[in-house]
C-alpha cells in the first residue's frame, strides 16, 4: 500500500486528491498538515485523518511514503525541497512556482534526493489531447496556423449563498497564489498550448479585472512561434458559458472539440463536411501516474519538462501583462 499524507488544504483540489487516495487500491491517506492550524484540524476532524501542527513531525512519519502538496502557490518553493529531502515522493498541484528559475530549484530539489515528482497537468493526458496531438502529428490540417484553448467558469461572480463567488477569496490574494487566474486555472490552456504547438517564443498577456480583486480575474495570453503560428490561451473565473474549447486552424484543415457535446471534430479542405473523430481513453490521472512511478522508484520527466515550460509562460505572462509589452522567452530575470 502507498501511504499518503496531504499538506495543506488551502487549494480546492485538496478534496479531489483524497477522494482519489480512497478510489485508489493501492493507495491510502494516512496523515495531513496545514500552514493554518485551524482550517487543518477541521478538515482533518472532518475526514478522521491524523493531523500535525508540525510539518517536520509529519515528514519523519516512516509510514509516509509520499505527500501530496495543495499548500498556497508560494510556498512549493519551500514545502516540495523539504520533502524531498525527508526522502517522499511529492504530488504537487500546478504551478510548480511563479518563476522558471524557483521552478528549476525546486525540481533540482526533487532529482537530487531521487524521489519521484509529478505535478497535476490532467487535461495533458485526456483522450481529447490526444486525439488532437495526433491530429496534428499526421499534418490533417496541413500547417498549423492559429490554435485557441479556453477554459472559464464563474467562481469569482457572486451569487446569493456566496457574495464574492464560490472560489476561496485567498485565490485572489497576490501573496499566496503569486497572481489571478492565469497562474491557477489558466495553466490549462497554456500547458496544452505548449503540448501542441511546442514552446513559444514571444508572450503577450491582456489581464482584467472585472471583479475589481487586486490579481485579474480574466485574461487572454496569446504565444507567437517560429512557424508564425498563433496561440490563445484564455482563462476566465467570471465566465458561465463555454467552459472549455478548443480550435486550431491550418493551411489544410479546421478542428473544434466541445464546448457543449465534448465531441472532437474535422474539416478539410475540399472535405465540405465536419467529421467526428473518435476518442481514445483517458490515459491514468496525474495522481495515479504518480502513485504508479513512485512505487517503482521512477521519475516522470516528460510531466516534470510541461510542468517547467508552464512555470516559464506564467512567468512571461505576467510580466508582460505589468509591462504593457511582449516578453521574449529568456528575457525574464528572478525577481525574487
Amino acid at each position: 500500500m502507498f501511504r499518503v499524507a496531504i499538506l495543506s488544504f488551502w487549494h480546492v483540489h485538496a478534496k479531489d486528491y483524497i477522494r482519489e487516495a480512497a478510489s485508489h487500491s493501492d493507495a491510502e491517506i494516512v496523515a495531513c498538515w496545514d500552514e493554518d492550524l485551524e482550517r487543518g484540524r477541521s478538515e482533518a476532524e472532518r475526514r478522521s485523518i491524523p493531523f500535525h501542527e508540525d510539518l517536520d513531525e509529519l515528514l519523519a512519519r516512516e509510514d509516509v511514503d509520499g505527500v501530496v502538496v495543495t499548500t498556497p502557490t508560494v510556498a512549493h518553493r519551500e514545502v516540495i525541497p523539504a520533502v524531498a529531502a525527508a526522502g517522499k515522493h511529492v504530488f504537487a498541484e500546478k504551478v510548480i512556482a511563479p518563476t522558471k528559475q524557483q521552478a528549476e530549484q525546486v525540481i533540482a530539489a526533487t532529482e537530487r534526493e531521487g524521489v519521484t515528482f509529478v505535478v497535476s497537468l490532467p487535461r495533458l493526458y485526456a483522450g481529447y489531447t490526444k486525439a488532437i496531438k495526433q491530429t496534428i502529428n499526421e499534418r490533417l490540417l496541413g500547417e498549423v496556423t492559429y490554435l485557441r484553448v479556453r477554459v472559464s467558469h464563474d467562481g469569482a461572480l457572486p451569487t446569493e449563498e456566496n457574495l464574492k463567488g464560490w472560489l476561496p477569496e485567498h485565490f485572489f490574494d497576490p501573496e499566496e497564489a503569486a497572481g489571478g487566474v492565469t497562474i491557477d486555472f489558466g495553466a490549462h490552456p497554456l500547458y496544452l498550448v505548449r503540448h501542441f504547438l511546442g514552446m513559444a517564443e514571444e508572450v503577450s498577456a491582456t489581464y482584467g479585472r472585472f471583479t475589481d480583486r487586486v490579481v485579474e480575474d480574466n485574461a487572454v495570453v496569446t504565444l507567437g512561434f517560429h512557424t508564425g503560428a498563433i496561440g490563445v490561451a484564455e482563462a476566465s473565473f467570471v465566465g458561465v458559458a463555454s467552459r472549455f474549447i478548443i480550435e486550431a486552424h491550418g493551411t489544410e484543415g479546421s478542428l473544434l472539440y466541445g464546448p457543449s457535446d465534448q465531441q472532437l471534430r474535422l474539416l478539410r479542405t475540399g472535405g465540405g463536411q465536419w467529421q467526428t473523430l473518435n476518442l481514445p481513453p483517458d490515459d491514468p490521472t496525474p495522481f495515479e501516474r504518480w502513485v504508479e512511478l513512485a512505487r517503482r522508484g521512477q521519475p516522470d520527466r516528460d510531466n516534470v519538462r510541461a510542468a517547467l515550460d508552464l512555470s516559464a509562460l506564467a512567468e512571461a505572462a505576467n510580466v508582460s501583462a505589468a509591462s504593457g509589452r511582449p516578453v521574449r522567452l529568456g528575457d525574464t530575470r528572478e525577481r525574487g
